[in-house]
């Protein structure tokens, strides 16, 4: 029981840190993007993310300890992988690219990742797959999040386009 603990922690804070570390919030972000009054405070969002994947982290762990077998084990991790790769997608394309446009095109894989993700671990742990609820709302909330910015910010494409024009 202990080394699935340790690897789901190592995994957990290496996405963390490879988040943060691509997560570049300077003055485009907090002083030329418009947001709605209800977008959360900056502080809020490291917590937020935290404890969206300890939980995460909980259900990988509690998923692996139920599965039957190595064949359910390899479909929890490639579940997780794949989720991995879309999670830490976004952003990078809306903060360092400055592209909500495209952060909100790559929302509904991150989303449909989730949900496979509770649908894959229900058979193996209900528990794992409740879990996850909190990551899937977030997401959500989220993605209108960014769909806001998007509407708000209807020239940003525009304008990026023209800055990075040689």
């Amino acid at each position: 029981m202990t080394i699935p603990i340790i690897v789901a922690v190592v995994v957990t804070l290496v996405v963390l840190g490879v988040g943060g570390a691509m997560t570049t919030v300077d003055t485009w972000y907090r002083e030329e993007l418009r947001k709605p009054a209800w977008n959360p405070p900056e502080w809020l969002f490291g917590p937020a993310w935290t404890l969206i994947l300890g939980l995460a982290a909980w259900a990988g762990v509690d998923a692996w300890m139920h599965a039957h077998g190595p064949g359910e084990q390899v479909r929890i991790g490639v579940l997780f992988g794949i989720n991995i790769v879309f999670h830490l997608l976004w952003s990078p394309l809306f903060f360092n690219l400055r592209r909500p446009d495209w952060a909100l095109i790559e929302v509904p894989f991150l989303w449909l990742s989730i949900l496979a993700l509770i649908i894959g671990l229900a058979p193996i742990s209900e528990r794992a797959s409740l879990l996850l609820v909190p990551y899937l709302v977030w997401v959500a909330f989220a993605a209108f999040l960014n769909l806001t910015i998007v509407r708000l910010n209807p020239s940003f494409a525009k304008r990026h386009t023209v800055e990075t024009a040689p």
